[in-house]
């Protein structure tokens, strides 16, 4: 089903998804044109470039969809198969990524139509690589870490934060040797979204990638470096982390919680080679929302499994744009007692995840409005909003205090179910007669008056033989005046009222406490 990158890109114009620009276009222009587009943009005439470019493949729930091969909500299930079911990678010969293959002095970065993404970037910077190394000792990892173009033949290296491939650079360093590393650009996203997974040290995210495609990931051997590359990939670059260490400036750059970066300290990268198929397509991962679109599913698969772990019945999951898709999460449950309190627990115990709201599974937890007024209708703070200090924290998070080493957070979850001793009944919602039953576009328009629109009020024998009808029926079910409405819908509105009015008068029908019209009983005011 997965196929290769390009094929991801034809089922994506074949969909509609897809804008190609064919006018001349500025490479600087790439970053504003992307997010204000509805769909992926394919530059096919880059000024100055040969290669075309294509950029904003995840900015929607509906791409994400297509690369997967499944409807959006059924994304999670999908990576949760993957990981209960993964499939080790295998070596391939006459790979495509080799159909081309610049190695020593024809190595030039700049020949790649790398953007700069934001005005205080550091400089032009590959967003959306798949990297791969190997430890002697953990094996394989793959993650997806920005490069940032310093020299024809020298990039840098994002790995300032806590990761896997830093581990093995770090071990790398202390043997005084350089780690080689494939960067794979134009992968298939699910080798993509599998190599952003915060795996265990030793785990290789590409079996996971393998569990999604449900068939192993091609991989090809290296050309000048020992470690191995996607094969069916678009471009592909070879090299190797210096051994020195956290001492060159990288950055700053746009981070997906859509505040600019600050200088880091990182290793640079020697790259070796550049291999690339003969008609190659760059792919340029749009910052932050590609990125954090991508990290989505992966967020919401960890949600979905701690709950069930927790033994909480969860009906939806919500991992927020606004909480830049990795640190805020709603939650919709079936809800048990103490239910609520468990959601949060277990939500906040995602590493990255620092604010966490559960509500109840009448509550759409896709739309803002209905989650804020599940909020204000059905929180008690002191009740109701739970608070955990020093949790390990997300280091780009820009409200932390500056500090050396790994920062910790507060993590806070609001449980907004309905409380355990409040009647529920303080929580029918208004649903207006006839709802979606009547289509405002057949009312619009003007058109001759009807003879119809003006009211028929009946005689008094039929007011009274249809209060008769309305007293059967209420002995039959108690009913709202709306339900005795829709009872009777060829009479009149307002004969209907007149009649409830007779039997009210008569003192026949009363209110109960909820409101429903009922049969007055002989030993009603006793």
């Amino acid at each position: 089903m997965a196929g290769s990158f390009r094929e991801f890109l034809h089922r994506v114009r074949e969909h509609g998804e897809l804008y190609e620009i064919v006018r001349p276009t500025d490479l600087r222009n790439i970053a504003a044109l992307v997010p204000s587009s509805e769909k992926a943009l394919l530059f096919s005439n880059l000024r100055g470039y040969s290669m075309p470019l294509v950029s904003g493949l995840f900015l929607s729930r509906d791409r994400m969809a297509i690369a997967l091969g499944v409807p959006y909500a059924k994304i999670e299930e999908k990576l949760r198969r993957a990981m209960d079911h993964p499939v080790e990678p295998k070596l391939i010969k006459n790979a495509p990524v080799k159909e081309v293959v610049l190695a020593k002095e024809k190595v030039d970065l700049y020949q790649l139509p790398v953007p700069i993404f934001s005005v205080m970037d550091g400089g032009p910077m590959i967003t959306g690589a798949v990297v791969i190394a190997e430890d002697p000792e953990y094996g394989l990892n793959a993650g997806m870490y920005r490069l940032m173009l310093k020299e024809r033949d020298v990039t840098g290296i994002d790995i300032v934060t806590p990761n896997n491939l830093r581990r093995y650079a770090e071990r790398a360093l202390s043997a005084k040797k350089p780690l080689p590393i494939s960067i794979s650009i134009g992968a298939h996203p699910c080798e993509m979204i599998a190599s952003a997974f915060k795996a265990p040290l030793g785990t290789n995210e590409l079996t996971y990638a393998g569990g999604l495609r449900g068939e192993p990931v091609a991989l090809a051997a290296g050309e000048t470096i020992p470690v191995p590359c996607i094969a069916d990939a678009e471009i592909v670059l070879e090299g190797e982390i210096i051994p020195e260490g956290w001492t060159q400036p990288e950055g700053p750059f746009g981070e997906f919680n859509r505040l600019m970066g600050g200088l880091h300290y990182n290793p640079r990268v020697k790259i070796h080679a550049i291999m690339h198929r003969r008609d190659p397509t760059y792919y340029a991962l749009h910052m932050p929302w590609e990125n954090i679109w991508l990290s989505a599913p992966i967020y919401e698969a960890a949600a979905w499994r701690v709950l069930r772990e927790a033994g909480v019945s969860a009906t939806a999951i919500n991992v927020t744009p606004g909480g830049c898709c990795h640190w805020h999460v709603i939650a919709a449950i079936k809800k048990q007692p103490g239910d609520g309190k468990n959601a949060i627990a277990a939500l906040l115990s995602i590493a990255d995840i620092k604010h966490v709201v559960v509500t109840d599974d009448d509550i759409d937890i896709f739309d803002p409005l209905d989650v804020e007024w599940a909020i204000a209708t059905r929180v008690q703070a002191d009740r109701d909003v739970l608070i955990i200090s020093n949790a390990r924290s997300k280091p780009l998070d820009p409200s932390l205090s500056p500090t050396e080493g790994i920062p910790t957070t507060a993590k806070m979850g609001i449980d907004a179910t309905i409380p355990e001793n409040v009647p529920r009944e303080r929580y029918n919602r208004i649903v207006y007669v006839n709802e979606g039953k009547v289509n405002l576009k057949d009312y619009i328009g003007q058109g001759p008056r009807e003879a119809g629109a003006v009211a028929r009020v009946a005689d008094e024998v039929s007011l009274q033989a249809l209060a008769e009808k309305i007293l059967r029926a209420l002995s039959e079910s108690h009913r709202f005046f709306g339900e005795i409405l829709g009872l009777f819908p060829e009479e009149e509105y307002g004969n209907i009222a007149r009649a409830i009015a007779i039997l009210n008068e008569a003192e026949k029908i009363a209110q109960g406490k909820e409101g429903m019209y009922q049969v007055r009983s002989p030993a009603w005011n006793s």
